[in-house]
């Protein structure tokens, strides 16, 4: 398929697939380090069996079904035979609580669960309602659960192509609940069209790639950019067999495309500066043909070196990371969406890449500022809606504008840059607001400081809790101490009187989706942070010194 064609239906894209490159590698996964290979053919020949599973189960056309799994190949065949049993997927992010799950499944109406690669799925069975018909993975059996192979071995497969009503709900996506509980956003097959062909309108050298899957395929720019892309342009789908392998992995896979969130971003900078300290980085690249010599072999060893589409997205990036990675030869295309939309909005792209922006418009995309700087979309990828919440819908449009939440400015060449959320602003008990986005952007520019919060409502001036980088963690106290009230002194310094952060508070445990700070894409949840800390905000602004260890550590 070239850009310029109007994409088939996933599903007409999937089976013109299957009958044109039946042989070639469509998904492989590492289980247990060895990767389970499936053709075009095979995968095809798997998901048929099921669709006759589903109706034989009694599903009808319509009907919910949900997907509760890390990424595997599983997850995709059973994402397929969802959608060509005429059924709605429903992907629920596998490290929720089984108490979560239990009221999304209830919420979304589910009638049956596809359970695959999980930590826990004895605990996470616990939240799934009795009368769902229940079905595990290959790979991932588990105790009293009727497997997928078990379910297909008697079934024939579909024949032929199923009929898609385009305009027919295809998915409902929950979002991660950064701003609170997650809300079901509906789909249709023909917006699921709309963003891959607009995205491949503005890649027009896209063609059959090598995809590396392991963010959660149940958000948005997952499941556009790694299933979809794979799906409508016949590419091969790769996936990580745990997070502990990833290097590996990645190394193994050598993607063509490769998307990360900023945090992941974050990690592997880390991980080179830990065997590479930023004097000696900065020597090397000074030397111009040992500096070409050692990008190509950084790339190498990161599993990039044939990468030549590589995205950031699903949060904000500090500009400072996307200009230090530039510096190595990656040069990482900063893109932005919403689940609501389909991840469809802005992107950066292959020569026209302006850090510090999100891009520019995808074609058909109309974009507005409001009088307070929200940026609101509009285009055939919006959603329908929010399941079930008529209200909350009708929030979110204005003028058939998608409301976003994000404030932005634009600037001549229609670079659209994101300057914080509206919902995260707060006010000082001396009545004014502080926007913590461009504060703790500033503040993520020191190397010692991996992740940041800037919070303070109600309190006379913004505390920034922070995070030590890895690598800052084994320094003396004092010598953070030292560098970082220096540091905070010099961004105080450009910062109005107000937004002036009284203190930096260094928080000793670690911020991450298992202890709930973190979304599954690694976003900071505000209202979790001051749930969690608030009782110490007063304590830390009475403190003498400027940079405060949580821990008690003596500076």
């Amino acid at each position: 398929m070239t850009a310029s064609q109007n994409p088939p239906s996933i599903i007409d894209s999937f089976c013109r697939f299957e009958l044109s490159k039946p042989n070639q590698l469509f998904l492989s996964e590492p289980v247990n380090q060895v990767y389970q290979n499936f053709t075009w053919q095979s995968a095809g020949e798997e998901i048929r069996k099921m669709v006759t599973a589903i109706h034989s189960l009694g599903i009808q056309k319509g009907d919910k079904i949900a997907i509760l799994s890390k990424n595997c190949a599983y997850w995709v065949m059973a994402d397929m035979a969802i959608m060509m049993a005429g059924c709605v997927s429903i992907p629920l992010y596998p490290n929720i609580s089984p108490n979560q799950l239990n009221e999304l499944l209830l919420h979304s109406d589910s009638k049956m669960i596809f359970i695959g690669k999980l930590d826990n799925p004895e605990k996470m069975l616990t939240g799934v309602p009795k009368q769902l018909v229940q079905i595990c993975f290959p790979f991932y059996p588990i105790k009293n659960c009727p497997t997928w192979s078990d379910i297909i071995r008697a079934q024939k497969p579909l024949i032929g192509k199923p009929d898609i009503d385009m305009d027919a709900l295809a998915c409902i996506i929950y979002t991660s609940g950064t701003t609170g509980k997650p809300k079901g956003v509906m789909h249709t097959h023909r917006a699921m069209n709309f963003a891959v062909a607009s995205f491949l309108k503005a890649n027009p050298t896209i063609q059959t790639e090598v995809f590396f899957s392991y963010l959660p395929l149940c958000h948005v720019a997952e499941k556009m950019l790694v299933e979809c892309g794979t799906l409508y342009t016949g590419s091969t789908m790769y996936f990580v067999e745990s997070m502990d392998r990833f290097s590996k992995n990645l190394q193994d896979t050598e993607p063509t495309m490769f998307l990360a969130v900023p945090r992941i971003w974050e990690k592997m900078q880390e991980e080179i500066l830990k065997k590479m300290p930023q004097k000696k980085l900065n020597r090397i690249l000074s030397i111009p043909i040992v500096a070409g010599i050692f990008k190509k072999i950084i790339r190498k060893k990161m599993g990039l070196a044939k990468a030549h589409f590589i995205f950031t997205g699903a949060s904000p990036i500090n500009k400072a990371l996307l200009e230090w990675y530039s510096k190595l030869g990656i040069t990482i295309m900063e893109a932005y969406g919403m689940t609501e939309n389909l991840a469809l909005s802005h992107a950066n792209r292959k020569n026209a890449t302006k850090f510090g922006t999100v891009g520019t418009a995808y074609e058909e995309v109309i974009v507005r500022l409001a009088s307070d700087q929200e940026v609101q979309i509009k285009s055939a990828a919006s959603m329908l809606g929010y399941y079930k919440e008529p209200g909350l819908t009708a929030e979110c449009f204005e003028d058939g504008y998608l409301k976003t939440g994000d404030q932005g400015s634009i600037d001549a060449e229609g670079f659209l840059s994101i300057t914080g959320r509206i919902k995260d602003q707060f006010k000082t008990s001396k009545g004014k607001y502080i926007n913590p986005a461009p504060i703790e952007s500033q503040l993520l520019t020191n190397a010692l400081i991996t992740q940041a919060c800037v919070v303070g409502h109600a309190l006379p001036h913004a505390l920034a809790l922070c995070i030590l980088s890895e690598s800052a963690k084994n320094l003396d106290p004092s010598f953070i101490s030292k560098d970082l009230s220096d540091f905070l002194k010099t961004v105080n310094a450009d910062l109005e009187h107000h937004e002036r952060i009284a203190k930096l508070v260094l928080i000793a445990e670690d911020w991450t989706t298992e202890n709930g700070v973190l979304t599954p894409t690694l976003k900071i949840k505000r209202k979790t942070v001051d749930d969690r800390y608030q009782t110490q905000y007063q304590s830390w602004s009475s403190a003498e010194e400027l940079v405060i260890f949580s821990d008690g550590t003596i500076s």
